[in-house]
């Protein structure tokens, strides 16, 4: 692969995902992207990047994103974000919502779907606190083939390893020859649609808890101020955003604030005004 062939990838990756490839990162170009050029008969990355340019690159550039997009996931993971949510915001946000009234969540990377089941396994254990409150779970990502294995909910012994309580595990979960399916009542509670981070928020609604962990990471300062201001703009005035242990909003945005002795966990920082200017990134 010619450094030529490199900068169009990363060009690609930019422009349609917002991932920020890194001058040392061949090895995770070529080992994400030998599968994708074997799967359209071609030899060598350099192939695959000239089908890019040919008259037919849709299918190939869409394959090329969902690979290097991506990313690991796994249950309960970091666990401090998943005690935060039974204890504090979900008390928090059913306490300001009367009976009858809908909780939305949005889980912004949901990937192969750990984290919005791990939310629907919390909210199942957290039941009585709900007083008929109705909860809608929205799980979106760039990737078409995790969201599908996200819907069929089947996950490996290794997977269901990985974070997930044994006697959740029991309570949720089948066994299905060599794998596990999490039961069709949780399957249910998660609506999965294919959404680009990079695109206008404002036909998912409104959210009471927004959860975009370690996606932010993968951006550039603009690509990241721009998402955290329009991720503010779609969360309710008094409802929380979730981001990941390595991920903070200092240098990108007045529009959030963070909640003391809660690392990771932001409010809209309603002292700014709709109007606040933002330190960085674009219009919404």
């Amino acid at each position: 692969m010619t450094q030529a062939d490199y900068d169009q990838f990363r060009r690609l990756l930019k422009t349609r995902s917002g991932l920020v490839l890194n001058e040392d990162k061949h090895y995770l170009l070529e080992s994400r992207l030998a599968p994708v050029a074997r799967r359209f008969g071609l030899t060598t990355l350099t192939d695959l990047a000239a089908k890019l340019r040919g008259p037919a690159a849709g299918a190939v550039e869409d394959a090329v994103v969902e690979a290097m997009t991506t990313n690991e996931s796994f249950f309960f993971r970091d666990k401090k974000p998943f005690e935060a949510f039974t204890s504090v915001m979900l008390p928090a946000v059913i306490k300001a919502r009367g009976p009858g009234q809908t909780i939305r969540i949005w889980c912004a990377a949901a990937s192969t779907g750990q984290e919005p089941y791990s939310l629907a396994m919390a909210l199942k254990e957290s039941a009585s606190l709900l007083g008929g409150r109705r909860v809608e779970i929205i799980g979106t990502d760039l990737s078409s083939d995790v969201l599908d294995r996200a819907r069929l909910g089947l996950y490996t012994q290794f997977e269901v390893q990985r974070g997930l309580p044994i006697q959740y595990l029991l309570k949720y979960f089948t066994k299905m020859d060599d794998s596990w399916q999490i039961s069709s009542e949780l399957r249910s509670m998660i609506d999965y649609r294919k959404f680009n981070l990079l695109e206008p928020f404002h036909s998912l609604g409104r959210f009471d808890i927004v959860f975009c962990r370690n996606v932010l990471i993968y951006f550039d300062a603009p690509t990241k101020a721009d998402v955290l201001n329009r991720i503010s703009r779609v969360m309710a005035p008094d409802g929380y955003l979730v981001l990941g242990g390595a991920e903070t909003i200092v240098g990108l945005t007045d529009a959030l604030k963070a909640v003391p002795q809660n690392h990771g966990l932001y409010m809209v920082n309603t002292a700014a005004g709709a109007d606040a200017p933002r330190r960085v990134g674009v219009a919404p």
